[in-house]
């Protein structure tokens, strides 16, 4: 096993719980990582070590890692990136249990010298694990340590969510927090030759003490590895908020089709945090609120919430800045409406959201049972929504008299109630206190800062909690090497294609290969009306370029496009024309240089492109799998019959996907792309017909 390879697990608790480091190199980092260690609480020893500077009473400089009284459990390199690998051999070479790598210089430069010098500091580190290089290194609250060149802003906690960066800068951001984030360890792992996000996440699932992780990255390392670390997360009940930045459309280069274009590979890392159940975030807002949320209980059971509050302007509201989330607003279930019109009488609309009024604000034992009549009626959240004054310039006292009885009828529910959560949420961020803040986490309520981030939160968290519990695994399906990274590629005709694919149980259109002379006959053996295309493997995008003549219906219209076709091929495809249909669906498979084979679904024919109405999908392929992507997209509305028209043959449909996917599973090593666009899918009962095929293909030796 080559030292790239080596497990981490046994040495990185020593790294990351250190009870001796050594701070070696630059005077002015390696100041701030002492001044960080006492800041924190740092309890071992901390040694020094430098060539030049001289040592003093109170500081002892060694001048070298050989020289040390012992081993150090962690150190922090920064030196020149020309003495790294020495310092890294040195540190091996004494026993130590790892190291921060803070100099850059490396694979990050995208030179041959940085590249070269990577290699050079994995080799000489042995079996170390070590962060970086390129990194700021960690804060570990929870066992006191931070091997960290900046500040150190955080309290001493018990439990807290672990936060992963591949931006030093990011991680800072996050640590300076003033949303009470139960932060109980901040790693970043800049260029992750050693240590990659998903080492850390294995890692840490075995500490009962990390309640969920948060991650900040940029590219994954190795996404087999990431998507078991992902996997083993679930098993542990530790939820993953993530932000990955490249949002912005990137089709592979090599990619001719729509399939290709429409993909994306921000598109399939997209799918993969569908799929496995991570909540994705746009902002650290967002990540904040629901790490939060997970910190607080894990994922929502789904994304059925109500929120209530004292205000008809902030429920109006509520309604307004939850638009496009994927939350549940389900009416009171009509035994609780009646129980809460008793207590709060006509004058109040029972609704969701819910606007309470303040009739019973100052009667603390009938507002403690409308909160327990809603927190027991069956949703995934309750949402109690209140923006109270500054502590510092006004008395908060109604309010917090208020919150005290949210949070008692969240916290003395009955043991057989729905398992619904609580949060405290507030329209503006800095209009929940601190204190507040507490009381909440240390009560199981998630208090929520910034309404939009708030709901954000709680549809990620629904999200998260109903792919847990119906989501199969991913089961990524790459290629073997050799084919991946070969350059000689075949594109087959339309003809040989969909042969293919008919092999494979996809229906496909009767049709007939001829020459243009032939195209008459052949249309009358067929019977009119036909489509007449012409064929070559060069004619990828027939359309653009003329080489289609629809609804031929006589024999003189045959003729005269049998010879209008032929100034592009000698050879022709003549086909029954497939008409009636409901809607036409684009499906395709395209291979994503990271995360393998990406099924693709979307609207179909020459708006493909246009409406960008797409779903990607991960294996493994199922009909359950397949039903619920075509329901995300906006032409699902035409398969259950849009103003009238008849409803679409679904299940002829999806039979079609998975004969597609069948293909593609077979021809793992070889297959780059395909795309199938249209798959006319026609009223039900009259199944569904794959009318183009592209399928381009690696040839292997």
């Amino acid at each position: 096993m080559s030292p790239a390879e080596t497990k981490p697990a046994p040495l990185l608790n020593r790294l990351i719980a250190p009870r001796s480091v050594a701070l070696i190199g630059a005077g002015a980092w390696t100041d701030a990582v002492a001044a960080g260690c006492a800041a924190i609480g740092f309890s071992g020893q901390v040694w020094r070590v430098h060539p030049h500077r001289p040592s003093t009473a109170a500081m002892r400089y060694y001048r070298s890692v050989l020289e040390l009284p012992g081993a150090p459990d962690a150190a922090f390199v920064a030196v020149p990136n020309s003495e790294a690998g020495a310092v890294a051999a040195a540190l091996a070479k004494r026993g130590a249990g790892g190291f921060v790598c803070f100099t850059a210089g490396f694979s990050e430069t995208g030179t041959e010298a940085g590249e070269r010098l990577a290699k050079d500091l994995s080799r000489a580190a042995g079996a170390l694990p070590f962060f970086g290089p390129n990194c700021y290194g960690f804060v570990n609250f929870l066992d006191r340590c931070a091997l960290w060149p900046d500040q150190v802003v955080g309290p001493r906690l018990e439990r807290g969510v672990a936060l992963i960066c591949q931006s030093g800068t990011i991680a800072l951001t996050l640590m300076f927090n003033g949303r009470s984030l139960p932060i109980g360890q901040v790693f970043t792992v800049g260029n992750q030759t050693r240590l990659a996000v998903e080492d850390l996440i294995e890692f840490l699932c075995d500490d009962p003490r990390i309640s969920a992780f948060g991650l900040y990255i940029e590219g994954i390392k190795n996404t087999e590895r990431f998507a078991r670390a992902a996997d083993k997360a679930r098993v542990a009940g530790k939820p993953i908020a993530v932000i990955k930045a490249g949002r912005t459309e990137a089709a592979v280069n090599t990619a001719r089709s729509h399939t290709g274009a429409l993909a994306g590979s921000d598109g399939v890392f997209e799918a993969f945090c569908r799929q496995a159940g991570l909540a994705r975030c746009d902002t650290l807002s967002t990540l904040c609120e629901t790490l939060k949320l997970f910190h607080s209980g894990g994922p929502l059971g789904g994304g059925k919430i109500l929120i209530m509050g004292p205000s008809g302007g902030d429920m109006a509201m509520t309604a307004d800045v939850a638009r496009g989330l994927a939350l549940d607003f389900a009416p009171v279930p009509a035994d609780k409406s009646v129980a809460l019109r008793g207590l709060l009488t006509d004058r109040v609309a029972i609704a969701n959201p819910f606007d309470i009024n303040t009739y019973l604000w100052f009667d603390p034992r009938a507002l403690r049972r409308v909160f327990k009549e809603v927190l027991s009626s069956g949703y995934d959240a309750v949402g109690f929504m209140l923006d109270s004054p500054p502590e510092n310039a006004a008395d908060t006292a109604a309010f917090d008299a208020v919150i005290d009885v949210f949070i008692d009828a969240a916290r003395d529910r009955p043991a057989n109630t729905a398992p619904t959560r609580a949060a405290l949420i507030a329209s503006l961020p800095e209009t929940i206190s601190t204190r507040i803040r507490q009381d909440c986490l240390d009560n199981g309520v998630a208090p929520l800062q910034g309404q939009r981030e708030a709901l954000e939160a709680l549809a990620l968290a629904g999200a998260v909690g109903a792919a847990w519990r119906s989501n199969p695994v991913p089961q990524l399906q790459a290629p073997s090497p050799p084919a991946a990274t070969s350059r000689s590629t075949r594109t087959l005709t339309e003809h040989e294609g969909k042969a293919a694919l008919a092999e494979f149980g996809v229906r496909i259109p009767r049709g007939m290969v001829g020459s243009p002379g032939a195209a008459a006959d052949a249309a009358v053996t067929l019977g009119f009306p036909v489509v007449i295309k012409a064929l070559g493997a060069h004619l990828e995008h027939k359309t653009e370029v003329g080489g289609v003549a629809l609804n031929v219906r006589t024999v003189a219209d045959a003729i005269a496009a049998g010879e209008r076709l032929r100034r592009l091929s000698d050879t022709l495809l003549i086909e029954e024309m497939i008409g009636g249909g409901v809607a036409e669906i684009l499906v395709g498979i395209t291979c994503d240089p990271q995360f393998g084979q990406v099924l693709v679904l979307g609207a179909g024919g020459v708006l493909a492109e246009l409406l960008g109405d797409t779903t990607s999908l991960l294996p493994p392929w199922n009909r359950t799998a397949v039903h619920a992507a075509l329901r995300r997209l906006r032409v699902a509305k035409l398969l259950d019959g849009y103003r009238g028209k008849p409803a679409a043959d679904v299940e002829a449909l999806v039979a079609i996907i998975l004969g597609v996917a069948r293909f593609a599973s077979a021809h793992l090593d070889s297959l780059i792309e395909l795309d199938v666009n249209p798959v006319v899918v026609r009223p039900l009962g009259k199944g569904a017909v794959a009318v183009d095929a592209l399928i381009r293909l690696h040839k292997l030796d």
